[in-house]
């Protein structure tokens, strides 16, 4: 059994073996590997989480060697999510990790099978996406955990949780809800990962420096230019850090 093999004995000594056993039954998805998702699967796999899932249809860029996990000078131009799943079986060869290059909108939403999961991850940064994403899977029988905006923060100390609706001082978790007003809205608890903290960019922005992240504001109005934010590895892999401790912490409790 899973719990049984070195590489989870301290797991096992916290936790038990009965919750390590639980842990490697529960069926995750995850999407988004970037500055944040990156981190959670890592931290998912290390602590005995087997069935994962991770979706996202980005290529490592130079851009993403500061904050990224399975970003460096060598795997630029690669595909993130088969980088992150050579890494992910280094970690646990025995783990069956499933990657998809590909999108989370409203026309593939049907393509991912939401109900298969026990845990659904949101590490996405369309607003547009995002938005449907945490509407979807909360209408199914998954717990869903999302994280808000990473980046403009420097400060690991105001990193919080909250559920959806309490989330104070995020222009990502405002701009949701915004939209959230205007037609559907989640249909059970969604926890956040959040920050309040939020500081104004001070460097020279370089020519085709282009992110999702930069599309949030204009998604939700277009009238808005598109902006790339500064964004610090430190606080991106907190956020990914702590959603998946939620999830192990709800697996421990239950």
């Amino acid at each position: 059994m899973q719990q049984e093999k070195g590489i989870f004995k301290r797991a096992e000594l916290l936790l038990g073996s009965d919750t390590m056993n639980k842990i490697a039954e529960k069926r995750v998805i995850l999407f988004g590997v970037g500055g944040v998702g990156s981190w959670c699967a890592e931290s998912l796999i290390r602590t005995g989480v087997k069935y994962l899932t991770i979706v996202d249809s980005d290529f490592v860029c130079e851009t993403n060697i500061n904050r990224q996990l399975m970003a460096t000078t060598k795997t630029v131009g690669q595909r993130k999510v088969e980088v992150l799943k050579a890494r992910l079986l280094d970690i646990n060869p025995d783990a069956e990790i499933t990657a998809i290059a590909g999108v989370y909108s409203e026309e593939t939403s049907d393509s991912f099978n939401l109900n298969g999961y026990d845990y659904i991850i949101d590490a996405i940064d369309s607003l547009k996406h995002k938005l449907h994403l945490i509407n979807t899977a909360s209408r199914t029988k998954a717990k869903v955990f999302s994280s808000m905006g990473a980046a403009l923060k420097i400060d690991p100390t105001k990193i919080k949780t909250a559920e959806f609706w309490k989330v104070k001082g995020c222009p990502l978790a405002a701009a949701l809800r915004r939209k959230m007003k205007q037609g559907q809205k989640p249909a059970k608890k969604v926890m956040c990962v959040y920050s309040d903290e939020l500081l104004e960019n001070k460097g020279l922005k370089y020519e085709n420096d282009e992110s999702k992240s930069s599309q949030l504001l204009k998604e939700d109005n277009p009238s808005v230019k598109a902006q790339t934010n500064g964004t610090l590895v430190h606080i991106t892999a907190i956020f990914g850090f702590t959603l998946a401790g939620l999830i192990i912490q709800d697996i421990c409790k239950n």
